[in-house]
């Protein structure tokens, strides 16, 4: 199976598709009803006001569309969005440039926020809430400070990690919101709506059947819908069916719950070598060959959503259903506690 089918994170000519896919509006974004219907009464009332809308935090999983309703909010307002990423915001000076250069009523939209130093988080403070840049000029005895006032705009943060996130900053946003994964039914809508985008021809049991594998993440399912055309491309099908979609997906080896090669490898690893858990994350990340990061941001959170695992104080533990799933029995080759202790 090709590795990075259902990788989490984007890649450039992916965000390329993406955003040919995007939604343009609240009108046109599907799904999270409830968070489009609150944005809906905060950007009447803003626009109303003549004001930039409170600054806003997005959190949620990878692919579930932080970056989508980013750029609807700037559009809802008819303001321009100057986008970046906390990793790529290296300096104090590479922050003060962007937030000088905007506009009344930007959107300034930070992905990974968690992912900033705290020196630029202080400066995040005083231009979120004052709409001030707080400078300093020169070195040692001669330095000063110099306060520059900034036009009044939207700071929009989205992070996989809210948690990371320090209290002081938090607590600058007026407006949070936390994306859930997508029923299968919003799934369905996304998938019809990109399949004419892409003048695919999709039936509905094709959608529903894509929808279920897609981990509840509208990145997934566009993924996957993807791929799925190329099969029925090849084999020259001109409507993709139910049929047709099962068979190219079973082929990419995306199961019925969506689990890719990694998950299995991961359910595998606390279900064979560690007899269902617990096991502490340090003994997971080298039994299986991935970041810890990797494993908290993109492995874990759908597979606790779906109940194939549990997260206890004393480490992960694959839950009885996941066990069967995979075809293991609880207590399985379960290492004696002194072994495990050691090797976490």
């Amino acid at each position: 199976m090709d590795g990075e089918l259902l990788e989490r994170q984007a890649g450039e000519d992916e965000r390329r598709v993406e955003t040919a896919l995007r939604p343009r509006s609240l009108e046109e974004y599907l799904g999270q009803k409830q968070i489009v219907d609150n944005l809906r009464v905060f950007l009447e009332a803003a626009r109303q006001r003549g004001e930039p809308l409170d600054h806003v935090l997005l959190a949620g999983p990878p692919g579930l569309g932080k970056t989508t309703l980013a750029h609807v909010i700037a559009h809802e307002m008819g303001a321009s969005i100057r986008a970046t990423s906390g990793p790529a915001i290296e300096r104090a000076g590479d922050l003060a440039a962007i937030l000088t250069h905007l506009e009344p009523l930007d959107v300034f939209f930070i992905d990974e926020i968690h992912r900033l130093s705290p020196t630029l988080e202080e400066i995040l403070y005083a231009a979120m809430e004052d709409f001030q840049l707080d400078l300093v000029v020169g070195q040692g005895p001669t330095a000063r400070s110099v306060k520059l006032d900034l036009p009044r705009f939207t700071l929009i943060g989205a992070s996989t990690r809210v948690g990371l996130l320090t209290s002081p900053l938090r607590e600058r946003f007026g407006i949070v919101h936390h994306l859930e994964y997508y029923p299968e039914g919003d799934l369905r809508q996304i998938l019809k709506r990109s399949a004419g985008l892409l003048d695919v021809s999709l039936v509905d049991g094709a959608a529903s059947e894509i929808a279920r594998r897609s981990r509840g993440t509208p990145r997934i399912a566009n993924r996957l819908l993807r791929r799925v055309r190329d099969f029925a491309q090849v084999d020259a099908v001109e409507k993709i069916d139910a049929a047709v979609a099962r068979h190219a997906l079973e082929r990419l080896q995306v199961d019925e719950y969506g689990l890719d090669e990694v998950d299995r490898r991961f359910l595998v690893a606390i279900g064979e070598k560690f007899g269902g858990g617990p096991v502490g994350l340090n003994t997971l990340s080298a039994a299986i060959g991935e970041e810890k990061d990797t494993i908290e941001e993109f492995i874990e959170p759908y597979l606790v959503q779906i109940g194939f695992v549990d997260r206890t104080p004393r480490g992960r533990c694959a839950t009885p259903r996941a066990l069967r799933h995979l075809g293991l029995e609880p207590g399985r080759q379960r290492p004696a506690p002194r072994q495990r202790r050691l090797l976490d």
